[in-house]
C-alpha cells in the first residue's frame, strides 16, 4: 500500500515504529516535502538514515522549502520507476520535480519546492543558485510535458505547496493580504487540467481533510486508496 505523510523536519520520531504502525517492507510512504534527514551530512545522520532503510516501508520523500539542497542535488540520480530519483540508499529516495513514477500499480506525479509569494518568478539560473527551493520555469515545463505524455490522468499527485486557491482559502484568516505565487498559479491549472484520485500537500503544517480528493497532510499517515488515517 502506498501512503502520505506530510513534512517531518528530521524528527526522529516520526519514523519510529510507534509512529509508522503496521506498515511493513511491502508498504511505500511517501513524504510530501521538508524531510529534513538530509541536513549536516554528519556520521549521526548518516547512521539515521540506514536505520530508516531497514525500518520497514521504502521512504520516498519530494523537497519542500527547508532542505539542504546542496547535499540533496549531490546525491546520484538514477533511473526510479519509470521517472528519474535522487537515490539516499535502497529504500530512501528523494522524487524530483515533474516525473511520474508507477509504483505499486499506482501512477504518482510528483512536484516538490515552495516559493515566497512576494517572489517574482525568475530565471532558471536565478533560481537555482540563489533561491533553490523554488522550481524553475523548466521544471514546470518538464511537469506539464510528463502530464500530457500520460493524457493529464495520474493516480495521486503529491506536492510540497497546496494550489494557489486551496492556500488562500485555508489562510483567508491569517493576516495580512494575499498574492498568487509563480508555483500556487501553476499548481491551480494542473488543478484544472488533470484527473487524479487524491491530491496531498503538506507546506501549511496541518492535518485537513479539504475533500475527498484534497488532503492537506501534517503529522497523521494516510492510505491512499483509502483516504483513511492510520
Amino acid at each position: 500500500m502506498i501512503y502520505f505523510t506530510g513534512d517531518m523536519h528530521g524528527d526522529r520520531r516520526r519514523i519510529g515504529r510507534a509512529a509508522l504502525g503496521d506498515l511493513n517492507e511491502e508498504d511505500t510512504l511517501i513524504v510530501c516535502g521538508d524531510f529534513g534527514f538530509l541536513w549536516d551530512d554528519s556520521p549521526r545522520e548518516h547512521r539515521l538514515l540506514q536505520k530508516l532503510g531497514r525500518l520497514g516501508p521504502e521512504v520516498l520523500f519530494i523537497d519542500g522549502t527547508h532542505e539542504n539542497f546542496s547535499l540533496l542535488n549531490a546525491l546520484p540520480v538514477v533511473e526510479y520507476r519509470g521517472g528519474t530519483a535522487h537515490k539516499v540508499n535502497d529504500r530512501v529516495y528523494h522524487l524530483m520535480r515533474g516525473q511520474i513514477y508507477l509504483i505499486e500499480d499506482k501512477t504518482v506525479f510528483a512536484f516538490g519546492g515552495g516559493e515566497d509569494p512576494a517572489l517574482d518568478l525568475q530565471t532558471d539560473e536565478e533560481l537555482s543558485e540563489e533561491r533553490p527551493e523554488a522550481p524553475t520555469r523548466e521544471e514546470m515545463l518538464t511537469g506539464v510535458r510528463n502530464l500530457e505524455r500520460c493524457g493529464y490522468r495520474v493516480d495521486y499527485i503529491v506536492t510540497h505547496e497546496p494550489p494557489g486557491s486551496i492556500r488562500d482559502f485555508l489562510t483567508m484568516s491569517d493576516k495580512g493580504s494575499q498574492s498568487v505565487s509563480a508555483i500556487g498559479a501553476y499548481l491551480d491549472e494542473l488543478a484544472q487540467q488533470a484527473s487524479y484520485s487524491r491530491w496531498f500537500f503538506g507546506s501549511l503544517h496541518r492535518d485537513i481533510f479539504i475533500s475527498a480528493s484534497s488532503i492537506c497532510v501534517f503529522e497523521n499517515i494516510i492510505d491512499g486508496e483509502t483516504g483513511h488515517t492510520l
